[in-house]
Order: C-alpha cells, then structure tokens, then sequence
C-alpha cells in the first residue's frame, strides 16, 4: 500500500446487539466493532449474524465469486417469471394487455416510478419518471437546463467523467453555437493524486460562478469510487443561481440518496448496475418539485401529455407535470418488467438504509484485507473513509502485470472482477447478494494469481 493511502483501520467484529431480542433483522442489525482478523473463520462469522443474508437466495450469480456490480448487476431470480409474464399476455390478450391486468401496459411505467421514489429521495411522484436510458435522458435535462445567457454559457464538470456525459454536454454546447472547447470548466484531482478535494471543487464553483451555465456531476465517480458532497454541491450551486445535475449511475441503490431534501434540480441515472435490471435497462430521471410546472425547454412526445386526454389524439401538447412530462414514447414493457422485479427485492430488504449499513462492512472487510495480504502490490485508489465512498474500490497494480490478464486468471477461478487499462481493478462487494466470505476469497485469490504472475516474470 502507498503510503499516502495507509490506514489502521482494522478488520470488523460482531457485538450482541443492544437489543435483548435474539432475531435479526434488517432494522436491527448487530452491532459491529473493530478487530483485527482477517480470515475466513471471520468472514463466516459475519455472514452468518448478517441479517439479509438470505437475499443471496434471490439472485442468479455467473461465478462463484460475482464482484462486479458496479458494472452489471446480478440477475434477479424473479425477473424470469416477470418477464414471461408479459411474454403470455402478449400472446393471450394481445393490445387488450395495455388495460388489462397485471400490470396494464399503458401505465406500467408508474409503478418502478414509485419504487424508486425512496432509492433516490424523491417526496412526490411526479419527481420521477422511469424512461429512456442514462444518455438520452441527460439529453432531456440539457435541453431543459442548459440555458446560456450572456455571459453566463459555460458547465463545470469534472475531468475524468463518463465520456457519454461528456459528449452529450459537448454536443448541446455546439448545437447552442458556442466552442465546446470554451465553454466546459474542468474541476480535476492535483497532480499525483486520484481524487477530487472539496476545496478544489469550492474554489473552482466560486471561482468561474459568474460564467456558469450549468454543474452536472456524478454522485459517485465511477472509475474511482469516490462519493461528492452532493448536499454541499447543490447548496453550493443554489447559493450562485446555478443549475446542478447529477449522474447518479453509479449511485443509485449504492449510496442513500435525498434529492427533494438537498434540492438536487435534476438527476439521471440506469438502472442495470446496483439495481440489477439487466443490460441496457431502462433508465429514469428526477426533476424537483420546484420545477414541476415550469415551462421548460423538452423534445416533447405523447407519453409526457396529459394522460387523461392523450388518447384523445389532441394535436396541442400539454405537459404532464414534472419529470413525466418529459417523456416521448410509452416505456418498453419486456425492460420494465425486470426494473420493478429487482425494485421489489429492494423494497423486501429494508431499502438502501438497511443495505447501506451492510455495505460499509463488507468494503471495509475488502479494504483490510487488501491492507493485510497485498500491502506493497496494491494500492487503493479510492478513498479510506467509508463515508466517501460506496461499495466499490478501485484497486492500482503496483507490480509488472496487466489488469485485464490479472481479471482474466481470476475469472479462470471463479472470481469476477472488471479493470481499467492498464493496471486498475475495479471491484464492488454488493450488500444484496454478496458475502464476507466472496471478499476473502477474492482477496485470497488476487494474492495468489499476483505471486503466480510475479513468479513467471521471474523465470
């Protein structure tokens, strides 16, 4: 380990609860404390007192070890059934199956809506709206909230973002008849360093203030891990009459979310990472209540009119309020299906609380053990602080080998992980279907395909 990424946070242990009852359950998980093991008597230990252990049960894994849901969540036993169940009403009932039960298609995309409500902090359900993909629906948002004026015409992002996010803001900039290449501020981490400092993002807000257009970043930064101080930011914003946006993929169902309360103006995120839709899943979008009826600048369609006269067949448009009134088409009812089938699984687990507390055990048990084992091949990129990240940490090679032929040899044994050329790993212990005991096997496994490799290059 770096010296600049030591910590001597140790491993984690099991207290009774204070509770005197014996059960466990998701609103009253056991207490946990430091300790100092790293091993697999541990790891049983704490999943056999972890009280959504039997989620596991609900999932379809790919590998024995699956750590890789920062990038494709795990499949949903339920989604199988959801979706055949749609494929027989297609065949049975046909264009009656839009106003039939379950789930009649011609509102179908009400129910995720509400589902995801508390994932993301939303107070009223005209705050969001499930349609699109993450792209298309930052598209939506741009065209809403990228109003250059004068001399205000430039957005702030920051300088390792999504390419997607960055070629949407590009295009809108263009398209607006401004140089891209002088109208996007770039807040980046100081030279050596990995992650971005508050300060720098304060600095540099208050500092191009009078310019800015637009903020849009991401809640987690997914290359990183790192969670920003999206309260603070949206503050921050406000505080200048600056729009803020965020892209959420990598924070939606990994991080407890509070966009009404931290007056967040938009949102987009997909829905095939953390919440286990699967690829390419419909994605959503939140828009705040404070800017639910004003007229806002959209590529309108007949899924954001009014539904009680669009079949009316009115050639005037007229918006239903808020996020809704910014769809186009009806939603694709084969991908929404597997959206509310995972939703649900988060509703039976208590919700991101509950999922949260879990999470910052399992990464913190990947962190000391990484700490213990592999101390001077692996340097984590993300951050230490558990309140600064999420499930995932990104992990920096510090010896001659290749992350992809590193995940590659993994994978060989059952471990799945993802990379970054060329010598960054990216894995996530996801508190809905992953274990203590997955951590120390990766961890154990990513130590000996390191010694395997290490004495190759040696021969």
């Amino acid at each position: 380990m770096s010296q600049t990424q030591t910590s001597s946070s140790p491993s984690v242990r099991i207290l009774p609860s204070a509770s005197t009852s014996t059960s466990t359950s998701p609103s009253q998980p056991p207490r946990i404390e430091p300790h100092s093991n790293f091993d697999r008597a541990t790891a049983d230990r704490l999943d056999q007192t972890d009280p959504l252990h039997h989620l596991r049960s609900e999932f379809s894994l790919p590998a024995p070890v699956y750590l890789c849901g920062h990038s494709l969540g795990a499949r949903p036993n339920a989604v199988v059934e959801a979706v055949q169940t749609h494929l027989e009403k297609w065949g049975s009932r046909a264009v009656n199956g839009h106003f039939e039960e379950p789930q009649p298609w011609v509102c179908m995309e009400q129910e995720p809506a509400r589902l995801l409500m508390p994932l993301v902090g939303a107070r009223y359900e005209h705050e969001v709206a499930v349609m699109n993909a993450l792209t298309v629906n930052l598209h939506a948002m741009l065209t809403a909230f990228y109003r250059p004026h004068k001399w205000r015409t430039k957005i702030l992002m920051e300088a390792h973002a999504f390419p997607s996010d960055m070629y949407a803001v590009h295009t809108h900039i263009a398209s607006r008849g401004l140089d891209p290449n002088e109208n996007v501020v770039i807040v980046e981490p100081r030279a050596g360093e990995s992650l971005l400092r508050e300060q720098d993002l304060w600095e540099c807000i208050d500092t191009n203030a009078q310019s800015l257009a637009l903020i849009l970043l991401p809640g987690v930064q997914y290359f990183t891990g790192q969670v920003l101080p999206m309260k603070a930011l949206a503050t921050r914003a406000r505080a200048h009459g600056i729009p803020f946006g965020l892209d959420l993929a990598h924070a939606v169902g990994n991080m407890e979310l509070h966009l009404h309360d931290w007056q967040v103006d938009f949102a987009v995120w997909c829905s095939y990472k953390y919440l286990n839709s699967g690829p390419g899943a419909t994605g959503a979008l939140f828009l705040h209540d404070k800017h639910a009826d004003e007229p806002l600048a959209r590529h309108a369609g007949w899924w954001g009119h009014c539904p009680q006269t669009r079949f009316e067949m009115r050639q005037q448009f007229q918006a239903q309020r808020g996020a809704p009134g910014f769809q186009a088409s009806n939603v694709p009812v084969l991908a929404v299906a597997p959206l509310i089938a995972s939703l649900q699984v988060f509703e039976r687990a208590g919700g991101v609380a509950a999922l949260r507390k879990k999470s910052i055990l399992l990464t913190h048990f990947l962190q000391v053990g990484l700490q213990r084992c592999l101390p001077n091949v692996v340097t984590i990129v993300s951050p230490l602080e558990a309140e600064r990240r999420g499930c995932q940490l990104s992990l920096r090679l510090r010896v001659k080998a290749c992350a992809q032929e590193v995940c590659e040899m993994l994978e060989k044994n059952g471990v799945v992980c993802d990379f970054r050329r060329p010598d960054v790993l990216r894995v996530a212990p996801v508190p809905l279907y992953n274990r203590f005991a997955d951590v120390y096997v990766f961890v154990r496994a990513l130590e000996a395909t390191l010694a395997q490799l290490a004495a190759a290059t040696a021969e």
